[in-house]
């Protein structure tokens, strides 16, 4: 692969690489090394690229466009310009295309016949590559240009035709392009190479530090590199294979060679290996006894066991029964404490109400008594304040002898009525005020009520909101993994279960998530199966415990503590399904969960049984025909539960209603659950956002009638003060006498009526307190009376609750205990039919002892002990009759005996040289690899100081400053960017940034990654999309500041803009592509000189 010297454009006077020295400098611990690296600014004085660049583009029916071309490309930078839809991409996919890369690397299609334009067969591109000076490919064949032609057909195929500068064909085969483009180190599949439009837009909005620093280890080479590491890593783990099956073949081969050098050394021993060949016999004869003996004894030995074994299942069996009546019975102890407690509920409630009832009377009662008090109190203080103005006038008449007063007492008689007047009046306006106040406090009390109720209503609507968001969180993560539905990190931990297997960590790979395993024969009966089996859609299979807690310390690195983990189940797995055909329900018109899903994994099938007993849970669509089956009739044989199509789960003598709406795991059309959860979610927030505004304004009505009540309250004491003051003023008048007209003997008289009144009033008043004191004492009775049955019946309430949660619990425990009855059980009977099968065995075998004793003693009467087994006797027999079969057909064959024992040594030997070959290469190669691997890492470390360093000088032209960090173990890149000065604030993540400024720095990124990668030519399409003009100009004049630096390489830039702006230069050329015209064949399409786009500008 040809190596050109790489530009600086920052140090354009040495364009070298660093030296040895530099890079032997490097802290080899760390990835954050310091280099020292100059950076100067001028002109290059670099020639023009003689190799690898591309000179010409022709393209013929190529996607829309019947002809573009041919496109004459300068050495240095071209800009090909035009508006969309001129066909500017399209050179660019055909130069990825036409140079061997795939359909998808283009981003416009996933295969080659969608280049081909509609109407037409075939499509045609070609390349023209520049073939100059000492680096050139082939020169002698191909000249100072290779034409690279390609032609695709409708069906998808695509051929080559390589040309010399004179048009001669040359090859066809690919395999001579990719030698061509490896010698000019074109990578056409390489971003910095070819950034495409779409990789361009992908790149600039993407937020992924992972996609950053894979950018980074393709543009660099590095990826390529630690490819093929990897790949030598893999072919020395097959090199030491073939050692370890050399060695296995050494073995046979060793002991073939003893077997050849045994039968030339023991040509004259027949009689000697005949009388060792029944000696042999007559030991393989009591041999076979001894094995069958031993078989007998570990049979009988496997009976006791598994005699013992019985016993413990059956006394299992026996504890699980008593587990399940006790079950039962906590079960039936808490539903009659539910039902007391019910009934008692029930009963209490008509005695609340008649209690409420009395209370309520009690209170008027006492109200009114109150009321009567006050009045006789208020008469009482009247009547004495009369007596006291009495005496004092008496005392003012006996005094006085004045009788000229006869005009105050007609002014006084005068004020009395208009007084009295105005306290009718007052009155009447106490009495509307007091409507009024009743009115304003029922409409604060009802607007409490309502806005109580409301809020009630929106914490549910608001829980309701948060439940069907993470809902579709998950569904919508759900469509890119399927498994992601059963939990964020399922697909991570199905990872790491499969490489702990790999890794020999398991004795059976786990199986689950259970919900993945499954299929549903009818999509309508998803959500009932999932309000069947719940939690176990998630849960995890196991063969044994010691599997179970590698699963579990594998699970603790994707679950957080204090997270809900998924459920696992440890049962031995088998192959076979379990038969319940005797204890499975059947329904004619109605499946079960079982016949309803289709498993194909045996282990799901059995554990699903096990856990849920799905044979015998049937699945009815309608709620009320499933009522009928299970409850107003007999349930089917063996039915313990149905559930319908709603999820509702109905039992022969109870009804739950499901919690859910839709399935979340078992759904098949996720687009449709997404719309209507969407749809769901837009209605839960505009639901919710009526409730605020009906708050808002029962909080505004409630606060206008609560100060409505208390203006109306203010009024209705000021009205009561003012009546109290006419009232005291005109009795003030009316005990007011004139010295002159009254007699005080009248007034003596009035005087002591007055005191008889006040003691009837004052009788009267004990009489009323008496009573307001009695009907308090039977209020505060009532309200007691009330107050406790209604503390009763709340704790009646608090203590269902509980209940309830018991009762379920009480229920799952029944079914547990159950499930685990009938999973002794079936044990129980499979190890009996084991047992009774051990024993027909041991029958058989004492048959068979006697048989061969019989024969033994035949062949020998004498037992005699034998130390080998009959295997090895038999295989020694075996070869001993070889032996002297061999000597027979080969006595007097010298010569061929001591051939095959050269021939079988000379082969051991070779192998044995081959095999040590192969171990000392393995070890020198280990030793070379662990060099280069470092090498490999000193170059990756040299590779990312560079880019940091050009990436930083880079930000600076605008003043801006960043950080790269680049964490190989984990493989991301984080850019961190602040534009202005860089002590005045803290670095900003890219996605803070503007889309110009995000845009810049991307530019600064791919810059810097073009300072350091190797390539003839880069091409960029829309780089400029998302800069604004003061972005775009500063982006535009680092590009050509970089070219200029770089002349031996060549730049095409792909744009919409005008480029009227570009500064004259004879190194750059701009290709202006026009718009198509309706009936246009051909692009006009010609090179722009930098006077002619100045005139046009």
């Amino acid at each position: 692969m040809a190596k050109r010297k790489e530009g600086n454009f920052f140090s354009p006077g040495n364009a070298k690489r660093p030296r040895q020295e530099e890079l032997d400098d490097f802290d080899k611990e760390g990835d954050e090394d310091e280099c020292a690296v100059s950076f100067t600014n001028g002109t290059s004085a670099l020639t023009a690229a003689e190799v690898g660049i591309i000179e010409s583009i022709q393209l013929r029916n190529f996607m829309c466009h019947s002809m573009l071309g041919p496109f004459k490309f300068g050495s240095n930078v071209n800009f090909v310009v035009g508006n969309n839809g001129s066909g500017k991409s399209a050179v660019l996919t055909a130069l990825i295309v036409g140079l061997g890369g795939k359909a998808v690397a283009t981003n416009r299609g996933s295969s080659l016949k969608g280049f081909v334009k509609d109407g037409q067969n075939s499509a045609d591109i070609s390349i023209t590559l520049r073939n100059r000076g000492d680096d050139a490919y082939r020169a002698s064949v191909y000249g100072d240009s290779i034409i690279v032609q390609q032609h695709i057909s409708m069906d998808g195929s695509r051929s080559y035709k390589l040309k010399s500068e004179t048009g001669a064909l040359v090859s066809t085969k690919k395999e001579e392009l990719i030698g061509i483009l490896d010698h000019f180190n074109i990578q056409v599949d390489n971003p910095v190479s070819v950034l495409t439009q779409e990789m361009s837009k992908q790149f600039l909005q993407s937020k992924n530090e992972g996609d950053k620093y894979k950018f980074f280890m393709k543009a660099t080479q590095l990826e390529q590199m630690k490819e093929d590491y990897s790949y030598i890593m893999e072919t020395k783990e097959r090199t030491k294979e073939q050692i370890n099956q050399g060695e296995e073949r050494l073995t046979e081969l060793k002991r073939q060679c003893l077997e050849k050098e045994e039968r030339f050394q023991s040509i004259a021993g027949l009689s000697t290996m005949k009388t060792n060949l029944e000696y042999l016999k007559h030991e393989m004869a009591w041999a076979v006894v001894n094995e069958i003996e031993k078989q007998l004894n570990a049979i009988r030995d496997n009976i006791k066991i598994g005699e013992d074994r019985a016993a413990r299942l059956e006394r299992k069996t026996e504890e699980q029964q008593v587990r399940l009546n006790e079950a039962e019975k906590k079960y039936k102890d808490i539903q009659d404490k539910l039902e007391k407690i019910s009934q008692e509920t029930n009963a209490r409630a008509p005695e609340c109400m008649a209690l409420k009832a009395d209370l309520t009377s009690k209170k008027r009662a006492y109200n009114e008594a109150e009321v009567l008090y006050n009045h006789s109190l208020n008469e009482y203080r009247a009547l004495k304040k009369d007596d006291e103005q009495l005496c004092k006038r008496i005392e003012e008449l006996r005094k006085s002898a004045d009788q000229s007063l006869e005009p105050e007492r007609l002014e006084r008689q005068k004020k009395i009525s208009s007084l009295k007047e105005r306290v009718k009046v007052l009155q009447d306006q106490e009495s509307s005020v007091n409507q009024e106040i009743e009115q304003f406090q029922q409409a604060v009390e009802k607007d409490k009520e309502e806005h109580t109720r409301i809020k009630r209503e929106e914490l549910d609507v608001k829980n309701t909101l948060n439940y069907n968001q993470r809902q579709l969180k998950e569904l919508k993560d759900s469509k890119t993994d399927q498994l992601k539905r059963f939990g964020p990190h399922v697909p991570a931990l199905l990872e790491a279960i499969d490489d702990a297997y790999r890794r020999g960590h398991f004795t059976c790979k786990p199986v689950g998530p259970l919900g993945a395993c499954i299929r549903l024969r009818d999509t309508e009966l998803a959500l009932a199966i999932e309000s069947c089996l719940k939690g176990l859609l998630q849960a995890y299979c196991c063969d044994n415990h010691a599997d179970e807690r590698v699963l579990q310390a594998l699970m603790k690195r994707f679950y957080s503590p204090g997270t809900s983990r998924p459920q696992i189940i440890v049962s031995e797995f088998r192959n076979e399904v379990y038969d319940v055909r005797h204890r499975a329900a059947y329904h004619p018109e109605f499946p079960t969960v079982l016949t309803a899903l289709e498993i194909d994994n045996a282990v799901v099938k059995n554990s699903l049984i096990d856990m849920r007993s799905i044979e015998t849970v049937l699945l009815i669509k309608n709620n009320s025909v499933a009522r009928a089956v299970m409850q107003s009739q007999k349930p089917p044989k063996n039915c313990r539960e149905a559930f319908t199509a709603d999820g509702d789960q109905v039992f022969a003598g109870r009804y739950y209603s499901s919690e859910y709406t839709r399935p979340k795991f078992l759904s098949r059309d996720v687009d449709s659950e997404i719309s209507d959860l969407e749809n769901e979610v837009e209605n839960k927030k505009a639901q919710i956002s009526n409730l605020q505004q009906h708050l808002s304004a029962l909080e505004k009505d409630i606060k206008h009638n609560e100060e409505l009540l208390r203006r109306c309250q203010l009024h209705y004491k000021e009205l009561k003060m003012k009546i109290r003051r006419s009232t005291s003023e005109i009795r003030e008048l009316e005990n007011i006498e004139e010295h002159q007209s009254v007699d005080i003997a009248t007034l003596e008289d009035e005087a002591q009526e007055n005191k008889i009144k006040m003691k009837m009033v004052e009788k009267n008043m004990e009489q009323q307190k008496e009573n307001m004191e009695h009907f308090k004492s039977l209020k505060i009775e009532a309200e007691n009376k009330y107050d406790a049955i209604k503390q009763k019946i709340n704790q009646l309430s608090e203590l269902a609750d509980p209940l309830k949660d018991e009762l379920n619990l009480a229920d799952s425990e029944v079914d547990n205990q159950k499930r685990g009855k009938r999973h002794y059980e079936d044990k129980q009977k499979e190890h009996l039919d084991t047992l009774n099968k051990k024993k027909r065995e041991l029958d058989m075998k004492e048959k068979e002892l006697e048989e061969k004793m019989s024969q033994a003693r035949q062949i020998c009467p004498e037992r005699i002990e034998v130390k080998k087994s009959a295997s090895i006797l038999d295989k020694e027999i075996n070869r001993l009759r070889q032996k002297i079969q061999a000597e027979h057909a080969s006595h007097g064959d010298r010569e061929e005996i001591m051939r095959q024992y050269q021939e079988a040594r000379e082969t051991y030997l070779d192998l044995d040289n081959k095999v040590r070959t192969l171990k000392r290469f393995i070890k020198l190669l280990e030793e070379i690899m662990t060099h280069r691997y470092k090498t490999y890492q000193q170059f990756r470390r040299c590779l990312t100081l560079r880019c940091k360093l050009y990436f930083d000088n880079l930000l600076s032209q605008r003043a801006y400053c960043g950080k790269m960090n680049f964490d190989h173990k984990n493989e991301t890149l984080t850019i961190s960017v602040q534009p202005g000065e860089g002590n005045k604030a803290a670095f900003n993540d890219m996605r803070a940034l503007s889309g110009g400024e995000r845009s810049f720095s991307t530019v600064c990124f791919i810059l810097s990654l073009w300072s350091i990668a190797e390539s003839p030519f880069r091409c960029l399409d829309e780089f400029d999309v998302y800069m604004d003009m003061v972005n775009r100009r500063i982006a535009m004049d680092m590009i050509l500041k970089m070219a200029d630096s770089q002349r031996f390489r060549q730049f095409i830039l792909l744009t919409p803009q005008s480029m009227s702006s570009l500064p004259p230069s004879k190194l750059i050329r701009i290709l202006r592509m026009s718009d198509p015209e309706r009936g246009q064949t051909t692009l006009p399409f010609r090179p722009v000189s930098q006077g002619e786009e100045e005139d046009q500008g």
